[in-house]
């Protein structure tokens, strides 16, 4: 009895033993599948999110890719040839509409997070936004009346107007409308905000034409990219990127990514909410099989997170109410985002577009 056992303890044991080594032998396996190499345009603005170490890791060791970037415009990335490419990621509804007008319906296509078209300026200018009433400061938030500033955009209003003792015109400086996506929602906003308030119709846009040009046509040089226009409203400062348009998550990561100079910097500079403004999607479009697992790799409840938590993009499980809390260090950032209007459809916003081409 004593050696039957015995016998079955051996045998129980060797059971294990092969077991753990299949168990094992599986896991080594897995971890030595090579990591499919994925190759796609993406607006500067996520250029940071995809580098992120977390990220990287994270889309290696559960779903074996790894992604090459090349940073585009997002009204670029759909016009210029993609044939080697994998996937698309501009930065709204607009550029996916495009790509269905030249291209077709895409592969696979979805939003992946979102953020808000804001205005990023200086303490000085808020204030003096404030005691004019074209702004109003509530909650530490800052909101901009947009119809009432287009108006004096449009007018040819100075800065000194203003009482500032800055030189010129007041304006706004965003990216090339025509070939970046922040310049081009910003575009449609002001627009919009031409257009009476309301969401402008393509019939209705050669009437407000010239006074959208005046508006743009002010700012002079424009830059093709998101990322480069925000940087140089970090390095230029007040005399030179007074206002300037972007995402608001640009500058919640720049405060998670560069500490030091956010802290050396964060008195001076201020997020400006337009009301109304319009809603960036940040939609993927895969080309391919390819890119498709990429798109569904980046919905990943922790790389969702990371999103949010390090780079400042909403997603549909943060990004509102208490969760700003994770940039509490950031003045002036808004719990929710009240006054958002649609951004014009794509027939009224392809016209404004061929304005300026």
């Amino acid at each position: 009895m004593k050696n039957r056992k015995t016998s079955l303890a051996v045998g129980l044991l060797l059971l294990l033993i092969v077991l753990a080594v299949v168990i094992g032998y599986a896991f080594f396996k897995q971890s030595q599948i090579p990591d499919s190499k994925i190759i796609g345009f993406v607006g500067g603005e996520k250029i940071n999110f995809l580098e992120d170490p977390q990220v990287v890791k994270i889309l290696s060791d559960r779903y074996h890719l790894s992604v090459d970037i090349r940073k585009s415009g997002s009204l670029d990335m759909v016009r210029n040839d993609h044939s080697q490419m994998d996937f698309l990621w501009p930065s709204s509804q607009t550029a996916l509409e495009l790509y269905k007008s030249l291209r077709g319906t895409p592969y696979k296509e979805d939003m992946i997070f979102t953020t808000p078209i804001v205005l990023y300026s200086f303490k000085p200018i808020a204030e003096a936004l404030v005691d004019h009433q074209l702004a109003h400061f509530q909650e530490d938030v800052y909101r901009l009346d947009l119809q009432a500033f287009t108006k004096l955009i449009k007018e040819d209003a100075m800065w000194s107007d203003l009482g500032l003792d800055l030189w010129g015109e007041i304006l706004i400086h965003t990216t090339d409308p025509a070939k970046s996506n922040s310049g081009n929602m910003f575009a449609g906003l002001t627009a919009n905000m031409l257009a009476g308030g309301q969401v402008i119709q393509a019939d209705q846009v050669d009437d407000i034409a010239e006074d959208l040009m005046h508006i743009f046509n002010k700012m002079g040089f424009m830059s093709v990219s998101s990322s480069d226009l925000f940087s140089l409203y970090l390095r230029n400062g007040i005399t030179d990127r007074t206002i300037t348009a972007g995402y608001e998550n640009q500058l919640l990561e720049f405060s998670k990514l560069e500490p030091d100079l956010w802290n050396k910097h964060k008195d001076d500079l201020v997020i400006l909410y337009p009301e109304p403004t319009v809603w960036s999607t940040h939609i993927l479009i895969a080309l391919n099989d390819q890119g498709a697992q990429l798109l569904e790799a980046l919905k990943d409840p922790e790389i969702q997170a990371i999103a949010w938590e390090n780079h400042g993009f909403r997603t549909s499980v943060s990004g509102i109410g208490d969760a700003v809390k994770e940039f509490s260090a950031v003045p002036g950032v808004a719990e929710r985002i009240y006054k958002v209007m649609p951004t014009p459809g794509y027939p009224a916003m392809s016209k404004i577009i061929s304005h300026f081409e």
